[in-house]
Order: structure tokens, then C-alpha cells, then sequence
């Protein structure tokens, strides 16, 4: 703050209250948390404790937020009927005004520059923020890619299916869907369920040396349409579909989303991010009747 400054906000806090006790009550509730008040001599008369107080606040650089948050304090202040209620009280609140205004006046560049200072604060706090998230993000899809890679080893279709499944869970929670581990109704079997934009989905995963066909899609449909009518269901095959298997899906009414390991490893190496491909492939399915859309279709 300039010398001008600092003689206006003492004069603006002798002012602003006439009596001491309004005066001690605006400075603690402004600034009380963060300095220690009971060092100032309360006894004397306020305009002396206002410049010890600005004094204390401008020898260190400690205290510039505490210094900067009761200015603007002051500077808020509009309405001074509490010195209008006084003996002469219209010259009272006049003297206030003029004492806000001048040191308002002063502060005026120096609160540009503080709230430009304090954005650019707030773009880098939100960049560095932004940054870690990612790096966060990145770092967990690349883990779920390294699981997946290992999987590729696995030799034993059992063992296969019990750790797609996982890879599958740890993959919807990175995007938030919200996922449910497998669960068994009467006498069926469900890999796994999420939540995609309010909609319901229940998801089958298959790692078989075939591709699954026309029979692996329609028992699939048959355990969705035993559900509620507005749930969807999202196939996961990773060696593919037959093409006369997605030809029979696509007569029935296509109530499935089918994905295969290249939509997989697209999205784990993050070239598409999953809500993207499953809205992608969902537009599809509404708008052409298409129950498969290749992920190379969509990235082109």
C-alpha cells in the first residue's frame, strides 16, 4: 500500500464508528482470527489504536491478506446510519463517506492489481489441479492396460474370465459408471451392471477362443427383457461377434451395445475415452438400428 493509502485507512477506521466498542467489534470480527488483538492497548482512544493497528499491519509482509481483507472491508462500507443516529450525526456519517471514498479512491489500482493477482493464483492452483488430476487419471488407466496386458497370458478360461471381470470394474469406476459386481438371479448368471447417463445397463463379458454368436446375443437379450423395460445391456466380447450373430441381434430390436477387444484397447491405450464410445455406439444403435459400430468407424 502507498503512504496515501495508509493515512486514509487510518483515518477511514477513526471514523467509521464513533464509539470504541463498535469500533473493537467491526476490527475483531474482520480480522480477529488472524492476528492477535489483545497486544493493542484497547483503553486508549481509537484513533491511536487504528494506527498501531495499520502500523503492525504494514512493517510485515505476514500480514498483507489481513491487511488487504480489512481495507476491503471498509472500502464495502456503504451505509453509516448507526453515526446518523448520533448528536450531529449527519456531519459524523459525511465524514465517514468522504474517508471510505478517499481511501477507496487510493485502493483502486491497488485492487486491480490484487484481483488480477489473485486470479492468475486461482488459473494456476486450477492448471496445477487439472494437471494432477490427469496425471492421476493417466497413471490408473495405464495400470488397468498394464492388468490387461497380463491378462493376455493367461491360459485358463476360468482365471481369464475372473480378472476381465476386474479389469472391467476397475475400468468403470475410473469413468465414474458407477459399476456393481457380478450377481446371480434365479438360475442366471450376470457379469456385472452400471449406470451410463440414467439408463441402466447389465454387462456380459466373454473371452472364448470363437466369436460369440447369434445364441450368446440372444441369451444375453433374454436376461435383459426380464428386467425393467427402460435397461439396456452392454455385450463385451473380446474375440469379436459373428456377423450372422449381429444380424439376428439387430432383427430382434437391438437392446444391446456390443463391444469388442479392439473398442477395449482403444479405450485402455486412450484414444477414446469410454462414455464417448458407448454414447457413440448408443446414437448408432437409435438412430440406424445398428447394434455394432467399430471403434475405427468412430475414430475414423
Amino acid at each position: 500500500m502507498s503512504s496515501a493509502a495508509v493515512v486514509a485507512l487510518k483515518e477511514a477506521l477513526a471514523t467509521i464508528y464513533w464509539y470504541k466498542d463498535g469500533f473493537k467489534s467491526f476490527v475483531t470480527t474482520t480480522i480477529g482470527k488472524q492476528i492477535n488483538l489483545a497486544q493493542f492497548d484497547w483503553t486508549r482512544p481509537k484513533r491511536q489504536v487504528a494506527s498501531e493497528l495499520v502500523d503492525t499491519l504494514t512493517s510485515d509482509e505476514q500480514w498483507v491478506s489481513t491487511l488487504t481483507r480489512l481495507s476491503m472491508e471498509v472500502c464495502a462500507m456503504t451505509d453509516f446510519s448507526h453515526l446518523e443516529r448520533l448528536d450531529d450525526g449527519k456531519n459524523k456519517a459525511d465524514a465517514a463517506r468522504k474517508a471510505v471514498a478517499a481511501l477507496r479512491k487510493l485502493l483502486s489500482t491497488h485492487v486491480d492489481i490484487e484481483s488480477e493477482r489473485k486470479q492468475q493464483q486461482d488459473r494456476q492452483k486450477g492448471a496445477e489441479r487439472r494437471a494432477a488430476d490427469a496425471a492421476s487419471f493417466d497413471g490408473r488407466l495405464r495400470a488397468i492396460k498394464d492388468d490387461f496386458a497380463a491378462l493376455l497370458k493367461q491360459k485358463t478360461p476360468q482365471s481369464r474370465g475372473y480378472y476381465l471381470e476386474k479389469i472391467l470394474r476397475d475400468l468403470f469406476e475410473l469413468y465414474d459408471l458407477d459399476p456393481k459386481a457380478s450377481f446371480r438371479n434365479t438360475g442366471e448368471q450376470i457379469d456385472g451392471a452400471f449406470c451410463f447417463e440414467s439408463t441402466e445397463y447389465l454387462l456380459e463379458a466373454k473371452w472364448q477362443e470363437k466369436w460369440s454368436d447369434a445364441s450368446d446375443l440372444d441369451s444375453f437379450a433374454a436376461k435383459i427383457r426380464r428386467h425393467l423395460e427402460n435397461t439396456l445391456g452392454l455385450f463385451i466380447s473380446i474375440n469379436g461377434f459373428s456377423p450372422d450373430g449381429i444380424e439376428a441381434h439387430e432383427r430382434g430390436g437391438v437392446i444391446s451395445l456390443l463391444l469388442d477387444g479392439q473398442d477395449l484397447a482403444a479405450v485402455l491405450e486412450g484414444r477414446i475415452p469410454l462414455p464417448d464410445l458407448l454414447r457413440r455406439k448408443k446414437q448408432h444403435a437409435a438412430r440406424k438400428g445398428g447394434g455394432f459400430l467399430p471403434v475405427y468407424q468412430i475414430l475414423g
